[in-house]
């Protein structure tokens, strides 16, 4: 398979890793951070579509997918601050 490597994604990362919350939602209104995060994202993206092409993997899917078994695990009526670790909703209906 010849994608771009998977390190694109850890760019992504350390650009805000170090950053809070506000200074996460803030960093577009910096020209040139801005710039860098719209290309980090950028190649995250192209590489997540060439691997999900390259694997045979619909991604539309598999989002929904996921998102119903995030429901299950994670219900809405479930305080957030439970510390169960998540598989325990998994068997759940």
């Amino acid at each position: 398979m010849s994608v771009e490597p998977p390190w694109t994604a850890g760019e992504l990362v350390e650009i805000f890793q170090r950053l809070t919350p506000v200074q996460s939602t803030a960093i577009m209104s910096d020209p040139a951070r801005a710039k860098a995060v719209r290309h980090e994202l950028a190649d995250v993206l192209a590489y997540l579509l060439r691997l999900a092409d390259e694997l045979l993997v619909d991604l539309a899917t598999a989002v929904q997918a996921k998102m119903g078994l995030n429901a299950r695990r994670y219900p809405a009526d479930q305080s957030r601050s439970r510390s169960d670790k998540y598989d325990t909703y998994e068997n759940q209906p």
